[in-house]
């Protein structure tokens, strides 16, 4: 055994170590990252869903955002006023008024009230099937396909189908806008969750052929127009819309329509 060698071996081991130490340590504060200590805090206190509710990647950016002053304190949707709350005594502001959104399935064209072109029998994806004949077997083109692509990207199982439609479930439903992504035929929107009436149909069909697919869409007609005491309902492109931001909740709109499509929150 060569004892030389071995300690000639653990002498460089050693230095290599020494040396490598040395400048990891340098390095270490020569590209040091300074980390904002609200930003820290502010992570602390989302929920950390990572959702994308908010508009940036995960809670991470979000926080990193409210800390640079480019975010609004109350920006999560899932944490809701509590955590805006708990996020603004950290930065030190009010945290302002938060109005609690949900989202919701503009479709009430179930299994009972539309009708069917052919019966599918492909991939049961909602992006795929849009490309099919018509748009898919039912005969309303702008009716919910049923297949489930909101409840799969929904984190927090406020979407299911029911009776061949979508339904939330607003006490779950963080409003992140997951669903209202993963919809092909553009039919979930976030509404303010206090909101009292809505209009379930997305169609923009003319009536006649509106009627000849589905027992309760929309016509057109303007008769909630006209009903409305706060200019709250328009009609476009044979559509009826309620701006929510004016409506009183008095029913006039619901009460007149012939077709029973403007229904309460929650629809079912």
């Amino acid at each position: 055994m060569n004892i030389s060698a071995i300690l000639t071996a653990l002498v460089v081991v050693g230095a290599v170590g020494l040396i490598l130490g040395v400048f990891l340590g340098v390095a270490s504060i020569v590209f040091k990252v300074d980390v904002d200590e609200r930003e820290e805090a502010v992570l602390g206190a989302l929920p950390g869903n990572n959702c994308g509710g908010c508009g940036f990647p995960g809670c991470s950016g979000l926080a990193a955002a409210i800390a640079k002053g480019e975010a609004a304190v109350n920006a999560c949707p899932v944490g809701g006023e509590t955590v805006g709350n708990v996020i603004a005594q950290i930065m030190g502001v009010e945290a302002g008024e938060t109005v609690r959104m949900t989202a919701f399935v503009k479709c009430a064209g179930d299994c009972e009230k539309t009708q069917k072109n052919y019966e599918y029998t492909g991939v049961e994806d909602c992006g795929m099937v849009k490309y099919v004949p018509d748009g898919g077997a039912k005969s309303c083109n702008y009716g919910c396909l049923g297949y489930g692509n909101c409840v799969k990207a929904c984190p927090f199982d406020a979407v299911h189908i029911v009776d061949g439609i979508a339904k939330v479930d607003r006490e779950k439903c963080k409003a992140c806008g997951k669903c209202v992504a993963a919809c092909p035929k553009g039919l979930i929107e976030l509404i303010p969750y206090d909101s009292k009436v809505v209009v379930a149909c997305s169609s923009k069909d003319k009536g006649p052929v509106t009627m000849k697919a589905c027992k309760t869409g929309c016509i057109g007609c303007g008769l909630c127009v006209k009903a409305c005491p706060s200019e709250a309902v328009t009609v476009t492109d044979f559509n009826a819309h309620i701006d929510q931001s004016k409506c009183i909740g008095c029913g006039a709109c619901k009460e007149k329509c012939p077709k029973k499509i403007i229904v309460e929150v929650p629809s079912a």
